[in-house]
């Protein structure tokens, strides 16, 4: 059942956004165009804890552009293989001069604490900005960007949670930049995203 509500969500979330996965999956090196997020209703003001245990909002953690990512660390597989895509693709960009922020924010707050978080984010990237918060406080992030998550399989600390796994360029004003889905290398998220940020 979670799956068919999974498969429901990335549906609804591909319809919301209209063209924006197929052009992300079709374009070419040197190709962009900001114009074609234009509207998308991905992004809106959230409060978060970070790993200090500070309160934050989302101006002041998307106060430039930044690659957005919901998973957990307890995952086995797919986020941190999502995550070290992403930090290289931030790397590469890095590399050109262009500061691009990498942003990940826990559907597992009951098991992500500020702490696990602050070595979760030291494992992954110097730069990555890790966030958790109440239950509450996740939910409304997570609906902000249209974000599937439920609790899975297991018993105890062990289990697992399914979530949806694209990663969202933003910039401030909860701005929809595009949206890359798993199989959409490093490479190619640093070549568009550069591209977009040179465009504005």
């Amino acid at each position: 059942m979670t799956r068919l509500v999974a498969a429901l969500a990335a549906l609804c979330l591909a319809a919301i956004v209209g063209g924006t996965a197929l052009y992300v999956q079709t374009a070419g090196p040197g190709s962009c165009d900001a114009s074609s997020f234009a509207g998308a209703a991905i992004g809106a003001p959230f409060e978060l804890v970070d790993t200090s245990g500070n309160t934050v909002t989302d101006a002041e953690i998307i106060d430039g552009p930044a690659l957005v990512y919901f998973g957990y660390t307890f995952c086995p597989d797919v986020c941190p293989f999502d995550m070290a895509r992403n930090a290289l693709a931030v790397s590469i960009l890095e590399e050109k001069g262009k500061d691009l922020d990498l942003v990940f924010v826990t559907v597992d707050p009951n098991r992500d604490t500020p702490e696990v978080l602050a070595r979760y984010a030291e494992d992954m990237h110097p730069g990555m900005i890790a966030l958790s918060g109440s239950d509450e406080q996740v939910k409304e992030a997570a609906n902000a960007y249209r974000v599937y998550y439920a609790k899975g399989e297991g018993d105890d600390e062990f289990y697992l949670m399914d979530h949806s796994t694209f990663t969202y360029l933003m910039f401030p004003g909860n701005e929809l930049g595009a949206f890359f889905r798993r199989d959409v290398s490093a490479e190619e998220i640093a070549e568009i995203s550069g591209c977009l940020m040179a465009s504005l």
